[in-house]
């Protein structure tokens, strides 16, 4: 189990970048669903193999960011408190 107040000190990025990495690791489709729902947009549906739905979400963020010139906006504590409680948990 790794620490809440470790975790919170880090950006916003590294803590995806961390989630994501476990959650494909586990091919926690769980967790990227929760995360969508979550975003400011949902990208459109793609038929895709569950091996890349990390990468599906890695690029969703992307083109979301890129396109609207924003990171989380308004929904960031929210996706960070769910990246900090993935992380904690011992799975």
């Amino acid at each position: 189990m790794t620490d809440f107040a470790e975790l919170d000190a880090l950006p916003t990025e590294e803590l995806r970048e961390r989630a994501f990495t476990k959650a494909r690791e586990k091919l926690d489709i769980g967790f990227f669903w929760d995360l969508f729902k979550h975003l400011p947009t949902s990208p459109e549906t793609e038929e895709r193999e569950l091996a890349d739905i990390g990468s599906a979400v890695d690029d969703s963020v992307s083109l979301w960011r890129e396109f609207t010139g924003h990171d989380y906006g308004d929904q960031e504590p929210l996706i960070r408190a769910r990246f900090i409680d993935y992380l904690s948990k011992d799975e």
